[in-house]
């Protein structure tokens, strides 16, 4: 233990010595790192601004849902949330998500807890019944504390389902309204009913 330390003294000693004969090249060195942290905050800001940018004018033709997997079926309802004004919201699917996908907060102060349910052959897959909604309901508001609690499908539900989401103050998201969603630029909140009031008021109103 003697031997390593006094090997590694010797070698600081002399670095030091190096460096105190060479004054250079600790500024050379700290000029570098401070190109390089310039060139990384500057590669950062500008893949931040061309996001919000894709994001404001992002789109999605129905097509091209279906043929998403069902994790990037995750991250577009994420992003079009993103779209609306929810900068918060972020993808939490997965194992232990507790029923919901995708978590937001939009411009009213309000918590949306969603469950994305992906069908590959669109409207002609299994439709969404009551037990998916059976979870979402049993978490949505007890676990995650959310005010608009939703399940987005880009394929149908049944008729039970209808009836059990309306009845639970439940959200839901068909193809058909999925399709003006994900294709315009309406919020998600003005093309559905019965949504809880604001919070607060919407920034720069």
């Amino acid at each position: 233990m003697l031997l390593v330390l006094a090997v590694v003294w010797s070698l600081v000693v002399g670095a030091l010595r190096w460096l105190a004969a060479h004054p250079w090249v600790p500024v050379v060195l700290l000029l570098i790192a401070a190109a390089a942290g310039g060139v990384w905050v500057r590669r950062r800001r500008e893949a931040a601004r061309w996001n919000q940018v894709r994001e404001q004018g992002l789109r999605y033709a129905m097509p091209q849902i279906d043929a998403l997997h069902h994790r990037q079926f995750e991250e577009a309802v994420r992003d079009l949330l993103r779209r609306d004004g929810c900068l918060d919201a972020i993808r939490v699917g997965g194992a232990g998500d507790n029923g919901a996908d995708v978590k937001a907060t939009d411009p009213f102060g309000r918590l949306w807890v969603i469950q994305c349910k992906h069908r590959k052959a669109g409207l002609t897959g299994s439709a969404v019944g009551t037990p998916d909604l059976h979870v979402l309901n049993g978490t949505g508001r007890p676990v995650h504390n959310g005010d608009v609690v939703v399940l987005v499908t880009n394929g149908r539900f049944t008729d039970r389902a209808v009836a059990f989401a309306r009845s639970q103050r439940l959200h839901l998201v068909d193809r058909h309204l999925l399709a003006r969603w994900a294709a315009g630029s309406t919020p998600l909140w003005e093309l559905l009913s019965a949504v809880p009031c604001p919070r607060r008021p919407a920034s720069g109103s």
